[in-house]
């Protein structure tokens, strides 16, 4: 695609130097307490034993005190289920994460609980993105640009009253 070939044995090399870093940044302390974590599952085509299979991406994306997000995790898992964001909210607890405000999330069954059992006192909030999608599917195709624009001052809005 780039015009560069990159054998198999040279992938394999560039792949065993970066372990190490990837294990230490997957490993690594996360602050105490994020305002707004972002979850969502991304399915990706992988080659795995010369077959191409579907696998889930799990992200997690946290708001800092200071105002920065920052990436808390990636995992990787065969679908996306409510037990396995469990484990991976797990995970962060483990690496020092006591709270997080607000969890913004598509609207899988069980994520809430999950979410719940790790982090008792987060309010879970649907995700804008997803709460779009799902409005879109009931719209009518040629009434959809019409529809976004109007949405968008309803999701923009800074009171309820505006909206």
């Amino acid at each position: 695609m780039y015009g560069v070939e990159v054998s198999e044995g040279s992938s394999s090399n560039i792949t065993n130097a970066v372990l190490d870093n990837i294990k230490e940044w997957q490993q690594r302390p996360l602050e105490p307490v994020y305002f707004v974590v972002w979850m969502d599952g991304i399915v990706i085509k992988i080659r795995q034993n010369g077959k191409v299979q579907g696998k889930t991406i799990y992200l997690m994306i946290g708001l800092k005190q200071d105002g920065l997000k920052e990436a808390l995790g990636m995992w990787v898992s065969e679908n996306e289920s409510a037990s396995f964001w469990l484990s991976a909210l797990t995970d962060l607890k483990a690496r020092g994460v006591k709270d997080i405000l607000i969890a913004c999330t598509d609207n899988l069954a069980g994520i809430r609980q999950a979410i719940r059992s790790a982090f008792p006192h987060t309010i879970t909030q649907l995700c804008v993105v997803h709460q779009i999608r799902n409005s879109i599917k009931y719209v009518a195709w040629k009434d959809r640009k019409e529809f976004l624009t109007d949405l968008k001052t309803v999701y923009g809005a800074i009171n309820k009253e505006m909206a």
